[in-house]
């Protein structure tokens, strides 16, 4: 077997490999009101507004998921998406682009999000696990800075983007008169929230979208997280507490001179949220960790 054979072997049971993983994957729907839901599979969690003619879509995925997915909007109305906001730019939210991205649908993200997409893309096709036009239907064809908002009927959708929170390019989507604010990876409800540092997240400018989303919403608010449970106001006061109690403990350690690796090892400054929201995909130690380099940064 020559070394062409060989390689296209391995690649096709490394996609068999992925695709199994995708298999037993089932799209769920949270009804938030009659005009809202939020979709979950595996990956972030995905929002859907039903206009007067048209839908309106945050995030997608995974790739594998994107028929799923299509087959589950069409379980809720026959009407096109529009436009598609990628909260951010990892693929759990951004992996089914291509798959959307068509002559009715338009993809949507803040300006860093484009800049992170073809960073990723332009490797990902040099090293032969995307084509070409795959790459080029997976960049959002509309960007923007600081905000841009949309209005469908009575509807008024506003996008904000806040500063260097999961990533460089983390956008919130508001439907005002819905109610419904989607956060994206702003916000892991529940469980300890995963900080990007390498791709410009901090813990400060976390905690900062938090605070200026707050005054926004009110107690009959419904928000979808990026990752977990459809949440509230008085949630995510209470998260964000928590995570400002974090930093000022881990700040106080750096401030005594201790190292990562006393941070990281010192269980006792996390200990008290640990059981409720130690349990998900970023681990009590990981959490101090990131806490401590972003300080440190």
């Amino acid at each position: 077997m020559n070394m062409y054979r060989i390689t296209l072997f391995a690649l096709c049971i490394f996609s068999g490999c992925l695709n199994a993983q995708y298999e037993n994957v089932s799209i769920s729907v949270d009804t938030l009101t009659t005009k809202t839901y939020m979709l979950t599979g595996r990956g972030g969690n995905i929002g859907i507004y039903i206009g007067a003619d048209k839908v309106f879509m945050i995030d997608d995925q995974f790739a594998p998921l994107s028929e799923k997915i299509k087959t589950t909007i069409s379980s809720l109305t026959d009407k096109p998406i529009a436009y598609l906001v990628n909260t951010h730019m990892h693929g759990d939210h951004t992996g089914g682009n291509s798959n959307f991205n068509s002559k009715t649908t338009t993809l949507v993200a803040q300006d860093n999000v484009r800049k992170r997409l073809i960073e990723r893309g332009l490797k990902n096709v040099s090293e032969q696990k995307m084509s070409q036009k795959d790459y080029e239907k997976s960049l959002p064809e509309i960007t923007f800075s600081k905000g841009m908002t949309f209005f469908d009927g009575e509807e008024t959708i506003m996008l904000f983007h806040v500063h260097n929170a999961h990533t460089d390019g983390d956008t919130m989507v508001y439907f005002v008169n819905e109610n419904v604010l989607h956060m994206g990876d702003t916000y892991f409800a529940g469980r300890y929230p995963y900080i990007d540092l390498n791709n410009g997240g901090s813990i400060d400018g976390y905690i900062a979208a938090h605070r200026k989303v707050l005054p926004i919403i009110d107690e009959k608010t419904q928000i979808i997280p990026g990752h977990g449970r459809p949440s509230t106001k008085s949630e995510l006061e209470a998260y964000v507490k928590i995570l400002e109690d974090l930093r000022s403990l881990v700040q106080k350690e750096i401030a005594a001179g201790k190292s990562l690796e006393d941070v990281k090892g010192n269980s006792s400054l996390t200990s008290k949220y640990d059981s409720t929201h130690g349990n998900g995909y970023i681990k009590p130690d990981r959490m101090r960790e990131t806490i401590y380099n972003s300080l440190k940064k």
